[in-house]
């Protein structure tokens, strides 16, 4: 899974926890109320560069518990099988089973999102609180910019160009980011598994990985959806939507900000997302 590296080469890598026939990368910090974090779908994501900016502050308060996804980071592949949504679902429930917790809270960002929605609705009883975060989850027609962050090439050019879509704070994207980023996709075996999860026309990536709105609306769970107004990625719109679909929800939308709420506005988002989870029930 990690290539013989640590933690103390590279604090993308935590614990291997067995999640069926692979293991599963995972950051598990803190104690307390325990809460799983999955992250987004970007090239070169993994659990540690999607949430870094927001595990110090909410590990203080919680059990954090941030896994790589089948396909993504150092999880890498599952055996014989491109990864879909119950392939995550199982990896979660496997994920769960082999950490002993009957019931977590679910923070999903993005993709993460409509894998916690998914969750909720094939197994309630193991999700107490939702938090959705500028999540896919519904069908919408994909934008420009998702297509072209799912179509990603490998050159520091691209990745550049794909940070712009996701900040609208562009202080936070130059080019020694990008680099970095941009070695993150390439490294072995990571470009080759993301593009196989995603390939054209993926306008059907967006449908399967969309919950049926009645569904949806069936949901017990107390749920915070938080969306960047100024998201280039997944549009505010399906933030909206899940908001009049998800009876207890309620919707926190941040103004001068893109598809990376917890990193443009990661104190404010830790805090938000700390108190909602803290709440009784």
């Amino acid at each position: 899974m990690t290539g013989g590296l640590t933690a103390a080469d590279n604090p993308e890598i935590g614990a291997a926890v067995r999640t069926g026939g692979f293991l599963t990368n995972v950051h598990d910090r803190g104690t307390g109320r325990p809460v799983v974090f999955i992250h987004g779908s970007g090239p070169g994501v993994s659990a540690w560069a999607n949430w870094r900016g927001v595990i110090p502050a909410l590990s203080q308060q919680m059990r954090v518990i941030a896994p790589d996804m089948a396909g993504f980071g150092y999880t890498g592949s599952v055996p014989g099988i491109v990864p879909d949504r119950a392939v995550w679902i199982r990896q979660l429930l496997d994920l769960l089973d082999g950490l002993e917790l009957d019931a977590v809270d679910v923070v999903g960002n993005s993709f993460g999102g409509a894998i916690a929605l998914a969750l909720a609705i094939a197994h309630p009883q193991r999700v107490r609180r939702l938090v959705l975060m500028g999540s896919v989850g519904i069908s919408f027609p994909i934008t420009d910019a998702l297509d072209r962050v799912w179509g990603y090439e490998p050159s520091i050019a691209a990745m550049r160009g794909m940070l712009d879509l996701f900040a609208f704070d562009r202080s936070l994207v130059n080019d020694e980011l990008a680099k970095l980023r941009y070695e993150a996709s390439i490294r072995p075996g990571f470009q080759e598994r993301f593009s196989a999860l995603f390939p054209a026309p993926r306008q059907r990536w967006v449908d399967a990985l969309a919950s049926r709105e009645d569904d949806i609306r069936a949901l017990p769970h107390e749920t915070l959806i938080v969306h960047g107004r100024d998201d280039q990625v997944i549009p505010l719109a399906v933030s909206q939507r899940l908001c009049t679909l998800i009876d207890r929800s309620q919707l926190h939308v941040f103004g001068r900000c893109g598809h990376w709420t917890q990193i443009e506005h990661a104190a404010r988002f830790s805090r938000l997302v700390g108190d909602f989870l803290a709440e009784a029930g």
